[in-house]
């Protein structure tokens, strides 16, 4: 057994401290819900993006990136894992669900490698305030419930906005409408995570590399645009929504009752402040990158830009995301790194969120030590082994569940709940509105076999246990689907501390409700579902009799 010198351990860490560190600075710009046909120079010129046509331009883009599971919570665990729900258990928005301790992360692996690790802006984790690894957390949520659980809100409050309780605009009545901010635009958490990300590339030490993510929650609803950005997408020739010729699973029902649109124009303005959004992210991806070219880092960092899942946007009468059309499930996805990549490079295969931590560990130079398999693998890696001529997507649990195989020229979905079968000709430009199962069985029968089998075979391996018996899907129950609104409202007002100055009762909903519309032109509070809205149990009944009484709604809640 040799001595241990604790004096050379010593000088070994100094020297370690004092040498600049060579292995590459990775920074992971993230958005939430933005769609694949969202960056200009990618063949959609609708779309306002000067900035991330340059990183485009400048890198290697994806054309065929998805999202393994598309929704929220559950994506950004594989993200952080590198794993699916089946190991980390997060299968949907269960946001009373925890994530595995015993799974090694992301974050972890590079902090215990030498990298500082630090997450800005909304990570969408569960519980919120869990670091997952990361050194520093600068933490941006959607609805926080309690103050201190949040950077974000207590700035508001430091900057004397702590009054405000629609932060990130209104949800609810407003929820997929058009509206502004209720903030100055500085203060806008769109802006504040660019500000905070340059802050830190700005005073971060020296001969360290980083892993910085920075996480934006727009284009997500609410739709709270800016002031200067209104009207920046009015008489623009945008892109019209797929119309859908076959039937739609149950569960669709609940995408349709998300948006509340009385008129066509209000559909269409949603439309454009959802583009307005992607727009002001834009603005800010160009900050950042200004940055790192002022701080001559921008050749020797791999920068990753991508978003969670996407937004149907009215694409099959339907909104938000969970399904396994392209509106829902398809992403943007550029990677810059000068080393690996080249300039202009466009790659037709698949790709998923999967291979982001294989991507980030293999340009670190670090191993992943876990005993499991990774369903991903490196973007970077100059021996592939992954096959990438198909891509397994899966949402949620029981008759919930779906999941869905694509291939170059096909994508099979199955549904648990009833079994029910769609099959796509992806090469159509209107592939997800014509299910060839509905419209031609018999011609498709080998086929829809074929990748029936297949796709049982991914669900086995990589889905969640249970789902499949004898190589083949199990069938559950029909699902009942439950439309609704959104039914979210501001937390935290309820939580604050009794010594603070502002108090429950001085905040004023219904108030910052009228003051996000006042200078939208087309949305009307009194055209929209009041009805539904007042049978929220969870409506704020401070200065709702007022509220009732403006806009002549029947009914007293």
């Amino acid at each position: 057994m040799r001595n241990h010198d604790i004096h050379s351990e010593l000088e070994s860490h100094v020297a370690t401290v004092l040498t600049k560190d060579q292995r590459p600075n990775i920074l992971l710009l993230f958005t939430d819900q933005q769609r694949f046909d969202t960056i200009g120079a990618l063949g959609y010129p609708h779309m306002i993006t000067p900035n991330l046509d340059k990183l485009a331009a400048d890198g290697r883009v994806y054309l065929n990136a998805y999202s393994p599971n598309p929704i929220c919570c559950p994506v950004r665990h594989n993200l952080i894992t590198g794993l699916s729900a089946r190991y980390h258990g997060i299968a949907d928005n269960e946001f009373d669900a925890r994530c595995s301790r015993a799974l090694p992360t992301l974050p972890q692996l590079l902090s215990d490698a030498g990298y500082h690790t630090r997450a800005i802006g909304k990570m969408h984790y569960q519980p919120a305030t869990r670091h997952n690894g990361f050194d520093v957390r600068e933490i941006m949520e959607e609805v926080p419930a309690y103050t201190e659980d949040d950077d974000y809100l207590q700035f508001l409050h430091a900057k004397g906005y702590g009054h405000i309780q629609n932060i990130h605009g209104v949800r609810n009545l407003l929820y997929m409408n058009s509206q502004n901010s209720l903030l100055p635009e500085e203060l806008h958490g769109t802006r504040w995570v660019a500000d905070r990300t340059i802050d830190f590339l700005q005073h971060k030490s020296r001969n360290r590399p980083y892993f910085l993510f920075a996480g934006w929650i727009a284009p997500h609803p609410p739709f709270n645009v800016p002031h200067r950005l209104n009207g920046l997408y009015a008489g623009a020739d945008l892109p019209q929504p797929l119309e859908a010729r076959s039937g739609l699973c149950s569960m669709s029902e609940e995408n349709k009752a998300w948006g509340d649109f009385p008129a066509p124009e209000y559909e269409r303005a949603m439309r454009e402040a959802y583009y307005t959004q992607i727009t002001f992210i834009d603005e800010q991806i160009g900050r950042i990158i200004d940055t790192l070219k002022s701080l001559r880092e921008y050749d020797n960092t791999l920068i990753i830009f991508s978003s969670d899942h996407g937004e149907m946007l009215g694409d099959l009468g339907c909104y938000q995301k969970f399904l396994p059309f392209d509106g829902s499930a398809r992403i943007p996805l550029i990677i810059r790194y000068p080393e690996r990549t080249q300039p202009g490079e466009k790659v037709g295969h698949f790709a998923d969120i999967n291979d982001f931590m294989p991507t980030i560990l293999d340009a670190a130079g670090v191993s992943y030590p876990g005993p499991w398999e990774l369903p991903g693998e490196s973007l970077l890696t100059r021996h592939p082994e992954k096959d990438r001529s198909s891509q397994y997507i899966e949402y949620s649990r029981d008759s919930r569940r779906w999941v869905s195989l694509l291939t170059e020229d096909y994508k099979y979905v199955y549904y648990y709940g009833g079994g029910r079968e769609e099959l796509f000709d992806r090469r159509r430009p209107d592939s997800d509105s014509w299910n060839l199962l509905e419209h031609e069985p018999d011609a498709y029968k080998s086929l829809r076999q074929e990748l029936r089998s297949r796709l049982a075979a991914l669900e086995k391996r990589w889905g969640l246990p249970g789902y499949t018996q004898n190589n083949d899907f199990v069938q559950l129950d029909e699902y009942i689907p439950n439309p609704h609104r959104n039914s979210a409202f501001p937390l935290f007002p309820y939580t604050i501390s009794e010594f603070r100055a502002e108090k429950v009762q001085d905040f004023n909903f219904y108030k910052e409700v009228e003051e996000s519309v006042r200078h939208q032109n087309v949305v009307h509070i009194e055209e929209l579902d009041l009805a539904s809205f007042f049978t929220h149990k969870n409506l704020p009944q401070n200065h709702l009799r007022e509220f009732i009484q403006t806009y002549s709604v029947q009914g007293d809640n």
